[in-house]
């Protein structure tokens, strides 16, 4: 395998000259620069991760942690992430966690497993993270942004929506649709985006005159099969209710799945409403209600965040990214 040395050599130049060419950076003439690159070409030349790191102290690679590798959720954050790293020719290195229960263990242990590998900066997804974890995650490594967790002390690290606002646009969507009587299958309560979403959505309905505290509810991990579960206890309860809002979209996707076993028709006899907007929404029978949090954006804005960190670099950065109420099939007006 050829070295630098070997690229200098065949180039008729020093070394530092030929690093210089190779990196793109520091003075070098037109015609050294020349050379080395055909010398490069004839020794199929390529310089190592190590050797790059050592010449410049980055790795032009940045490190994310995702809670889960499975889900409908979380593939398009990371193919974001993914497409817009990749075009400013730098690299992806992904830990993954293995319960949502264990993300705080996970999120910890797979940053240093990233800061490990030489990652110039992370991206941390998760949501129950708590404030000594978030320290110590920045002290571990300055230049890391979290996704979907607001952290008072570290504001201009974080990049997540208003899941309070858009949980109160569910609320108002439903009240305005003419619906009195309502029912939630509800996320885990250790999820901060889940209760801010409900918070929003419970007092939005309050202040138009409905006791909250009086609708049926159930705690679901935001799984189709807790969507499934959740909706089937509601109806065995036997209080009547004309809507039903999901705290993310796929246990309402659980949920569409079983009613339509069950015989009950949606939105003829009851109205199903999601949140998040994932691409899977699109794809239900009927399509699926929504409130669309802009997922892709709000990644690709914290990674140009992020980037401008690592490498000094201006990308635009926006962070007011309000939702969307996707009005589809599944919620009739009554």
């Amino acid at each position: 395998m050829a070295t630098i040395k070997d690229v200098a050599r065949r180039a008729g130049v020093g070394v530092g000259t030929a690093s210089r060419a190779i990196a793109g950076s520091g003075p070098v003439s037109a015609k050294s620069a020349e050379r080395v690159r055909k010398a490069v070409e004839e020794l199929h030349f390529r310089p190592s991760h190590a050797a790059r790191v050592l010449q410049n102290g980055q790795s032009q690679t940045i490190g994310v942690f995702v809670p889960l590798i499975h889900g409908a959720f979380y593939t398009p954050i990371l193919h974001a992430i993914y497409t817009n790293l990749r075009a400013t020719g730098r690299h992806l290195v992904v830990d993954f966690g293995q319960t949502l229960d264990s993300e705080r263990q996970d999120a910890l242990a797979g940053a240093e497993f990233l800061v490990d590998r030489g990652c110039d900066g992370l991206i941390i997804v998760g949501t129950r993270l708590k404030p000594k974890d978030v320290e110590k995650l920045i002290s571990l490594q300055p230049k890391t942004v979290l996704l979907n967790r607001t952290a008072t002390a570290y504001a201009d690290h974080c990049f997540t929506p208003d899941h309070k606002a858009a949980g109160a646009a569910a609320a108002r969507t439903l009240y305005e649709a003419g619906h009195r009587k309502l029912a939630v299958i509800e996320g885990p309560p250790s999820s901060t985006d889940n209760v801010a979403r409900l918070k929003g959505f419970y007092e939005t309905l309050s202040a138009r005159g409905l006791d909250a505290e009086a609708i049926p509810r159930v705690s679901g991990d935001f799984s189709p099969q807790s969507g499934a579960a959740g909706v089937k206890t509601l109806l065995e309860r036997r209080k009547k209710f004309t809507a039903l809002f999901c705290a993310n979209d796929e246990s309402a996707i659980g949920a569409l799945a079983y009613l339509q076993q069950a015989g009950v028709s949606v939105p003829n006899d009851l109205s199903v409403m999601g949140y998040d907007g994932i691409d899977l929404s699109a794809f239900t029978v009927p399509l699926l209600t929504t409130v669309m949090i802009p997922w892709r954006e709000i990644a690709k804005n914290a990674l140009h965040h992020l980037l401008n960190l690592c490498y000094g670099t201006e990308l635009d950065v926006q962070r007011n990214l309000p939702p969307e109420v996707l009005w589809r099939g599944s919620v009739a007006r009554i």
